[in-house]
């Protein structure tokens, strides 16, 4: 499938509302696709019906979905629902991520089971059901972080929690190549949204801005096309984590 060629193709996106999810739902709409545009929760719905909206002016149809999908029962149903709406999936993409910056030491169980559950357990069953019911020759990608091939401190549940991502890509890829689907995941530096400035001082800002070898922080700019073409032409990579960060980290 070439990027020119996603005219009524269904691309489902979870946490697709806003940052670099609403990103790409505006890309794809632009092209013609069909869109299932998923967000978690209420503090997320104004900035989803607005891209909501801008898709829906670009000429495409889309829906919202609004669900946590650490409860498996949502990501069932928002998988579900799109078929029910367009008859299939020809992508799905997972966005969803949360951060927490704490201390090893002062990290409580409570705030292990939550990282766990938003960043590593809705993974598997997003990926699960993409699994069961995507259309042959389907595309899946969701979104991990730079952090897994860095040495630091204070993320250890945030990338211990991304980490067995890399995993799941890797078995999905094989189990589902069969059909001729293929399976990968994009590690991003620390991205220019509001998702990354919340557990930051500005210290760790300008230490983040200067650590990549490009400078700066990562601009979902860059990011979006390098997923639409995992999802399109370069179908043929599968299994892959790829660390796009402008030289954040290395591995």
């Amino acid at each position: 499938m070439s990027r020119n060629d996603l005219k009524d193709k269904v691309v489902l996106i979870a946490g697709g509302g806003k940052n670099l999810g609403g990103l790409l739902s505006k890309d794809f709409a632009s092209k013609g696709a069909k869109l299932a545009i998923h967000y978690n929760s209420e503090g997320s719905r104004a900035e989803s019906e607005k891209t909501l909206a801008e898709v829906q002016a670009l000429g495409a149809q889309a829906f919202l979905f609004q669900g946590d999908l650490t409860k498996i029962e949502n990501v069932t149903k928002l998988f579900d629902e799109t078929i029910s709406k367009f008859g299939g999936i020809d992508i799905a993409i997972n966005t969803v991520g949360m951060v927490l910056k704490k201390p090893f030491t002062e990290t409580t169980e409570a705030e292990y089971d939550t990282m766990f559950g938003v960043n590593s357990k809705s993974a598997y069953f997003f990926l699960q059901e993409a699994g069961k019911k995507l259309n042959d020759h389907g595309k899946i990608c969701t979104v991990v972080t730079s952090l897994l091939a860095a040495y630091t401190d204070s993320y250890s549940t945030y990338a211990g929690a991304k980490a067995p991502v890399e995993h799941f890509t890797r078995a999905a890829s094989k189990e589902f190549g069969g059909r001729g689907i293929s399976v990968n995941a994009v590690a991003p530096g620390p991205m220019d949204t509001p998702f990354f400035y919340g557990q930051e001082s500005d210290d760790a800002v300008a230490y983040h801005k200067s650590a990549s070898a490009l400078g700066g922080l990562t601009d979902i700019k860059d990011i979006a096309p390098l997923i639409e073409f995992l999802v399109t032409d370069g179908w043929w990579i599968t299994g892959q984590t790829i660390f796009a960060n402008g030289g954040y980290t290395t591995r």
